[in-house]
């Protein structure tokens, strides 16, 4: 990682009363999980954990997209290892963190960024958000987020759009079970379930959460070394680098019939 990206800011952290805000800030790249993105997140995360004011946490962001995913100017040139190994890390922390974590989402989210919704206790979703699970599309594979969807989408849902790759809104985002509620006000339903969650104890969140993200984190012992170790051979393929440099050339990778 160079110098200017580790001094330049792309994660936000804001405290409003009993609330941590953390915002994604990296429009240029539509919040794309860059190794700069991934280290200040984990550092908001650790942030608020350490608050003994801070009862939530919302994870929402900034521009037209929550999340792209992996930033594939990053895994064109290598490091799949690293990054397979930063993004199983980032989704445990969120997981691990004895805050619930509230998904703000008023925009587009692909491919790696359904992680981060995954791994959120609860999400709440504008109408115009979007939703793609692109993938297969470019030589991939949804490997490592699966750990954080397969406990949450339902099966139909998940052997459709894993492979598909095509788009659905937020109110089929509901009806899987991706997100919590789709909104027409994101900001006011987020507001109403802050200040609910603002009612509780550290010890009674903390424990409460710990209930329903146990069933994920068997998932991260039974499987995260076995996805970590396909989705780390996928990028570094043939395939994948086609798809990731077809992706940033915007033109169809070499196997799309023409």
């Amino acid at each position: 990682m160079s110098a200017s990206a580790k001094s330049t800011k792309y994660v936000d952290y804001e405290v409003r009363g009993s609330t941590a805000r953390v915002t994604l800030n990296s429009p240029h790249n539509r919040n794309a999980l860059s190794s700069a993105l991934v280290e200040q997140l984990h550092q908001a995360l650790r942030d608020a954990a350490a608050d003994p004011n801070v009862r939530a946490v919302v994870l929402g962001h900034t521009g037209s997209t929550f999340c792209a995913g992996a930033d594939l100017s990053e895994a064109s040139e290598g490091g799949a290892d690293d990054r397979t190994r930063q993004l199983t890390e980032l989704l445990r922390a969120i997981l691990e963190l004895p805050l619930p974590v509230v998904g703000a989402i008023d925009g587009h989210v692909r491919a790696g960024g359904f992680g981060l919704v995954g791994a959120c206790d609860i999400v709440v979703a504008g109408r115009d958000s979007t939703f793609a699970l692109t993938e297969a599309r470019i030589g991939v594979a949804p490997a490592i987020i699966s750990l954080t969807l397969l406990p949450k989408m339902t099966p139909r849902s998940v052997g459709r759009y894993y492979l598909t790759g095509e788009k659905f809104g937020a109110d089929e985002a509901e009806r899987i079970g991706l997100v919590t509620i789709a909104a027409d006000d994101v900001e006011a339903v987020v507001g109403t379930i802050t200040a609910e969650l603002g009612r509780g104890s550290p010890q009674g969140l903390r424990e409460s959460k710990a209930l329903t993200t146990a069933a994920i984190f068997d998932g991260f012992t039974d499987r995260a070394d076995e996805l970590s170790a396909l989705s780390a051979r996928l990028f570094a393929s043939d395939e994948a680098r086609e798809g990731m440099l077809a992706f940033l050339q915007k033109r169809a990778p070499s196997w799309v019939a023409e």
